[in-house]
């Protein structure tokens, strides 16, 4: 081990580095099963962007302490080589900070969903620097002021202030949780938050106290040796268990790799128990369907709303008809339960009513800002004046073409055959087993008369 405490090397620097790049391909396996397996659809907006941002500072973090603690074997010639590019800058704010921050940034969202009732009042692009904005601060500090040797340690004077920021953020993270802890939430975020601080209590624990020791004790060969593989193997560790205990996405997280019992789960719906959200069953009801009622009330009859919603995917207009569809299970959920309508809610607005959503509805700019700027999640009649835009624009488009569609002609196939099997259901079901009648004999159709066996004088049947 001599001079490998300088130079890298040892043989446990490539065991850490072993351990790291596993932890990371575990942590891509851990990130894309659940899409490629189960084929759960790709999210938008923060709830992807924000995991995907925590990978890459993941990445980052891992690299960047294999570079600046000399975990590899080679000799700073070149500036893509220097110890501020990676102990400053990839290992600080697009690093540890950008880790740090992405999970700030999700608390912040259920904090204000949940317990304020509004969405966050700021998008996750501009929210996200933000919160970075700290770390970057000191990463330019530190780059101007070059406390650093040669060997990429910054000093005894340096080392407590750039501890100090995680420890903030941790507390941020205790402060947010703590001011949601009466929510019931259904699916465990409350309980993954804490898993996560706790996780990073103790990662971040242990990895400030083997930095501490790294950066104060540059003459002690062995403490190098060690310290530097301790702050790989706890940083690999940290960031596959912090990106495994995620409550960004709850259908996503419900469709995970821990819950078998869950893979069936299609809808947003289906997810929250929402009576009558999944798929279609043979007691459900169909109605004889006149194209002079109201489309509302023709909607309300679930054979009725999935054949119109086949036209309209048909045409590449579905959008409205599967937010109209969502918006009726939302109504479903008792006001007395505002939790689950949330859910609900904020799973429409992310794909029906933000701009950019994968199935975005066609509703003028003020309804559109009205739902996105509530100030009640939970409101009864939040998609009230969208539900009424939609409905006039389908009965100007679509529902004229509908009655003349071959969509129409199978529904009323389907609707006969299904009063024949009906009606042979209840032919098959009468019972023809005898009873007792007060009808005499001559009159019972079910009295029989009956026939005495054959006696030894010759004499036929009797009658009482």
């Amino acid at each position: 081990m001599t001079g490998c405490d300088v130079i890298g090397g040892c043989p446990s620097d490539y065991v850490a580095l072993s351990v790291a790049i596993l932890s990371f391909l575990l942590l891509l396996l851990r990130s894309t099963l659940p899409f490629l397996i189960h084929k759960v659809p790709r999210p938008k907006g923060s709830s992807f962007w924000i995991p995907t941002i925590q990978i890459v500072a993941s990445f980052n973090l891992l690299l960047s302490l294999a570079m600046s603690l000399n975990v590899v074997r080679f000799h700073r010639k070149h500036w893509w080589q220097s110890c501020y590019l990676w102990a400053v800058w990839v290992n600080g704010p697009l690093g540890f900070g950008l880790l740090l921050s992405c999970r700030l940034i999700q608390a912040a969202h259920l904090y204000s969903v949940f317990v304020k009732r509004r969405l966050f009042p700021i998008r996750s692009y501009i929210s996200l620097p933000l919160a970075l904005l700290p770390w970057v601060a000191f990463a330019t500090l530190l780059h101007v002021k070059q406390p650093l040797n040669n060997r990429c340690h910054m000093g005894t004077q340096w080392v407590g202030p750039y501890m100090c920021f995680p420890v903030v953020y941790i507390a941020a993270l205790v402060c947010i949780t703590g001011a949601i802890h009466h929510i019931e939430f259904k699916f465990d975020e409350l309980k993954d938050l804490w898993r996560a601080i706790l996780v990073t209590m103790f990662s971040v624990g242990v990895w400030v106290v083997a930095y501490v020791l790294n950066e104060t004790h540059e003459e002690k060969t062995w403490l190098q040796v060690t310290t530097r593989c301790l702050l790989l193997v706890v940083a690999s560790f940290l960031v596959v268990a912090f990106f495994s205990i995620s409550f960004s996405h709850p259908l996503v997280s419900v469709m995970s790799l821990n819950k078998k019992e869950s893979f069936n789960l299609k809808t947003m719906g289906e997810a929250l128990g929402i009576p009558d959200s999944g798929s279609l069953s043979q007691n459900d009801a169909t109605l004889d369907v006149d194209p002079n009622d109201p489309l509302d009330k023709l909607l309300q009859n679930k054979r009725f709303l999935l054949s119109f919603m086949e036209f309209a995917d048909s045409c590449l207009a579905g959008e409205s008809v599967h937010f109209y569809s969502e918006v009726q299970q939302l109504e479903k959920i008792p006001v007395t339960d505002p939790v689950k309508r949330i859910y609900m809610v904020r799973h429409i607005i992310e794909k029906y009513i933000s701009a950019g959503s994968p199935m975005e509805v066609n509703i003028s700019h003020r309804t559109r800002q009205e739902i996105l700027t509530t100030l009640d999640l939970a409101h009864p009649d939040l998609f009230k004046n969208a539900v009424n835009e939609l409905l006039h624009l389908i009965n100007m488009n679509l529902a004229k073409d509908y009655w003349s569609s071959m969509f129409f002609l199978k529904f009323k196939e389907e609707a006969a055959m299904r009063s024949v099997d009906r009606e042979l259901e209840q032919v098959n079901g009468w019972n023809f087993s005898p009873r007792l009648s007060s009808v005499h004999c001559p009159d019972d159709p079910f009295y029989q008369i009956p026939r005495d066996p054959p006696s030894n004088d010759g004499h036929g049947s009797y009658l009482q």
